[in-house]
């Protein structure tokens, strides 16, 4: 047995590829297999089931499907270590037959569904992991079961909120880590009852209130509650804690009065370390100095790893000019020839916000592992802080040599200050003479400036305060932090009121940053208005808002980034920033569009019109998901206001005629445009730039005349081939001939064209009237636009650099040569 044993335990890490071999099911002694950190793929072969194995750890592989039923038969199981593979599908009900499983892991699959209540017989439980999956539904209310459970971690799982209030009986816990829970917020968990905890993260939970008193929890070594909406007083016993714990409360609601008065880096209030990652990585150590081959060789013994980024903040600094000094050495990935050595580290490093060092690569700098790199920079203190951060820079391995080594590594850093510090006795006249003249300059300020523009931002800040913001309010210093003070680089386009930019906030959430021009019209109150009305709408295929800063004469909207760009350019920009977008993907997009529009017009108690649907207000996020932009720029349905004065806002090729022509606005005019969107997903073509032949001189055109051919299927993108189904095809091309009719009341709701595309109800057809509005739907009228705004049209959806620029939400175009020949611009918001 000792011999299968060690057998068993030197299989891992060894590069094996193949299946998992079902002959091992004959050792009838065999007890353990491991079988981590290799390229398995397939799944567990059905022979094991006769096994009586009690440790089974097939981590770090590419196993994937369901995870087999018969694993609960093997009930000598006491440790079941399944993560980091490509498993499927929920967690099967017969685990709960594994009365004497001590350790399950299952983090890092693609597990769905709900935790099966068969899970609660577990009742031996010490250790249980299932972060990072797609699970849905909340955390079970059974959890009180595992009492045992010493170790728990819900990171990132998918379930939703709250923490069940009875998982106070788990007193045994010594490390808990729940985070990210989808969901409502709640308030914080009681969790007095487990005085053997250590490790403690709750962060990005949406939990708010105060924090209880945690004066029992006397051996705490970590607690990280960042990224919630905690506020009121931090509790005594933690801002009294020994320095030698790290505490973490920054992104809540508190304010730097709860901290105490002295400068202490193991309260992090607003973050003096933060770490993002697996937390479960510790300091690295190396294993033998005698390796080490430089001089000092025991400072880089020990060097700080994390597997995506971390920033020291240096507090209670001298404002002024220092020297900071970073120590790297590669101490981890080896570089002798085996699986140990493919791991490929690089990261950037940013000083005071500012981008110093780019996919820097230690061995490359230092010229080999084990050797040294020390690098210098010069940095400005302001506002007695120093922040430098790494971050992994998205290139390089992953799990290679090991999960979760990928990441920045530090091995030291040191900063000195370019000037002599003042003495005590020197401070105090210093600080005397600058009391004075700050006094009389900002009484002089304060008469010039008090009715210009203090006056106006007290109203905005009011105004702001006014509203009930579901959203968060950010500095304009984290904002110039983000955007590296709106550098050039960073700006990825030029929106309906101003530019927009790129940025990247303290915990690497990436940003879109919207900020308003001087010289747009838009006003205070304006912009207020919109911040409330979007700060309302939320929904899986809408840009979401992440806040807004109003400070100063700076007014700026914070959205999340979407990183697959525009529909336009997926489609039909530029050949190297164009998308491979199969049917099924089309097809989501399409429904995905149409779900938001819905949720605008029927679904939101705003009933929002949007006016300017076009594929290049159509944005991608990582998964090919659709969300609609700048919808926080349309015009309100109030119910007892049914007249409001407008302008004609739009874009050439997707507006309505009756819209273009006679300013008569309804939600039947999203109706159309989405209808031109759609048409544009089977076409994969742009509406105003496709001309078959001159007798046509648009894509829709073409389309209303090969529905009267009845060869309707000329229409598909030829770069599908036959990989579609020509049924569905169909349908969505007469879902958006149906939606472009020239008739408004014969237009659908996006209601019906949901049910209409998921082929719940039939499409309805209606004979073609062209001479409804005269003219072809009035296209002559539109012609002699269509040269002079080519140009423009095309330049809104070729993005200026892959890596920086997003094609985000353009400017609206108004139309002074259709105005003259439209009524006056009075428009009637009407459901139909």
């Amino acid at each position: 047995m000792g011999v299968l044993e060690w057998f068993s335990r030197s299989l891992r890490g060894q590069d094996l590829a193949g299946v998992l071999p079902p002959a091992l099911a004959k050792l009838s002694y065999l007890k353990t297999i491991h079988l981590t950190r290799n390229y398995l793929s397939g799944n567990i072969p059905p022979e094991w089931e006769t096994t009586k194995l009690e440790t089974l750890s097939i981590s770090m592989n590419r196993l994937s499907g369901r995870i087999p039923n018969f694993l609960g038969n093997i009930t000598t199981l006491k440790n079941l270590g399944l993560d980091a593979n490509q498993f499927s599908g929920t967690v099967p009900p017969e685990l709960g037959k594994l009365v004497n499983l001590q350790k399950l892991i299952l983090n890092s699959n693609n597990l769905t569904g709900p935790l099966p209540q068969a899970l609660a017989h577990l009742t031996n439980l010490k250790e249980l992991r299932i972060s990072s999956n797609n699970f849905t539904g909340k955390i079970p209310s059974f959890i009180q079961s595992w009492k045992q459970l010493e170790q728990l971690e819900i990171q990132a799982s998918g379930l939703e909120g709250p923490i069940p209030s009875n998982i106070s009986v788990l007193s045994n816990l010594t490390i808990l880590r729940i985070s990210d829970l989808n969901g409502e917020g709640s308030t914080f968990p009681p969790l007095r009852s487990m005085k053997r905890m250590y490790k403690l993260d709750l962060s990005f939970n949406k939990l708010n209130g105060e924090i209880p008193n945690l004066d029992d929890l006397t051996i705490m070594e970590v607690m990280c509650l960042t990224g919630n909406q905690l506020n009121g007083n931090i509790p005594d016993g933690i801002k009294g804690r020994q320095s030698r714990i790290e505490i973490d409360l920054s992104y809540n609601n508190f304010s730097e009065q709860s901290a105490p008065p002295s400068c202490r880096d193991s309260l992090n209030l607003f973050r003096s370390f933060s770490e993002e990652g697996n937390l479960t990585i510790n300091d690295y150590i190396a294993q033998n100095v005698s390796v080490l081959g430089m001089n000092h060789s025991e400072l880089y013994t020990r060097a700080r790893l994390s597997p995506l980024s971390f920033t020291y903040y240096g507090r209670c600094l001298a404002d002024g000019n220092y020297t900071v000094k970073i120590h790297f050495a590669e101490i981890i990935i080896r570089g002798n020839k085996s699986f140990h050595s493919l791991g490929r580290r690089i990261f950037n490093v940013y000083i005071q916000g500012k981008l110093e060092l780019e996919d820097f690569n230690i061995v490359q700098a230092a010229q080999g592992v084990d050797k040294v790199v020390v690098k210098e920079f010069k940095a400005v203190v302001k506002n007695k802080t120093l922040e430098i951060r790494f971050h992994w820079a998205g290139k390089g391995t992953t799990a290679i040599p090991r999960r979760g080594i990928y990441g920045p590594l530090i091995s030291a850093i040191s900063v000195e200050s370019d000037f002599k510090p003042p003495s005590n006795g020197k401070k105090k006249i210093l600080i005397a003479v600058l009391v004075s003249v700050l006094v009389f300059i900002f009484t002089i300020l304060g008469l010039i400036c008090w009715k210009c523009y203090f006056g106006q931002r007290t109203s905005r800040e009011q105004e702001l305060r006014g509203l009930d913001l579901q959203t968060g309010l950010f500095t304009l210093r984290q904002i110039k932090a983000a955007t590296n003070s709106f550098d050039a680089a960073n700006k990825i386009g030029e929106g309906g009121f101003g530019s927009v930019y790129k940025g990247t906030l303290l915990d690497g959430t990436i940003i879109a940053v919207k900020q308003l021009s001087t010289k747009s019209k838009q006003g205070s109150r304006e912009f207020v208005n919109e911040i409330g009305m979007i700060s309302a709408l939320q929904h899986p295929n809408l840009v979401r808002l992440y806040g807004c800063c109003v400070e100063g004469n700076q007014l700026i909207l914070v959205y999340e980034y979407m990183e697959n760009n525009s529909l336009a350019r997926a489609l039909f920009g530029k050949v190297e920033y164009r998308l491979n977008l199969d049917w099924a993907t089309r097809q989501r997009i399409c429904v995905g569009i149409a779900r938001g529009l819905a949720f605008l017009h029927e679904g939101s108690t705003l009933k929002i019109v949007h006016r300017d649907i076009k594929a290049n207000n159509i944005l991608l996020d990582t998964n090919l998901n659709p969300k609609i932009s700048d919808f926080g720029l349309a015009k309100l349905d109030e119910e007892d206001n049914t007249h409001i004065s407008t302008r004609v806002a739009g874009t050439i090729g997707y507006m309505a005629p009756e819209y273009a022509l006679w300013g008569y606005l309804t939600y039947k005019a999203d109706v159309y445009s989405f209808g031109v969107v759609a048409l544009e997903l089977v076409a994969g073509k742009n509406n105003m730039k496709y001309r078959p032949n001159e007798d046509y001189f648009c894509l829709l055109d073409w389309a209303f005349v090969l529905q009267q051919k009845g060869n309707l299927m000329e229409l598909v993108d030829p770069n599908l081939g036959t990989e579609f189904k020509k049924e569905e095809a169909i349908r969505m091309i007469k879902v958006a001939l149906l939606c472009t009719n020239a008739s408004p009341a014969l237009r659908p709701t996006m209601s019906a064209v949901v049910s209409m595309l998921k082929g719940q109800t039939v499409v309805q057809e209606y004979p073609l009237n062209p001479s409804i509005y005269g003219d072809e739907f009035g296209f002559k009228a539109l012609r002699g636009q269509h040269d002079q705004t080519q140009l423009q049209s095309s330049s809104e959806i070729e993005p200026l650099s892959h890596s920086s620029r997003t094609a985000r939400s353009g400017s609206s175009f108004t139309f002074p040569k259709i105005h003259k020949m439209s009524l006056p611009c009075l428009v009637l918001i009407q459901s139909w």
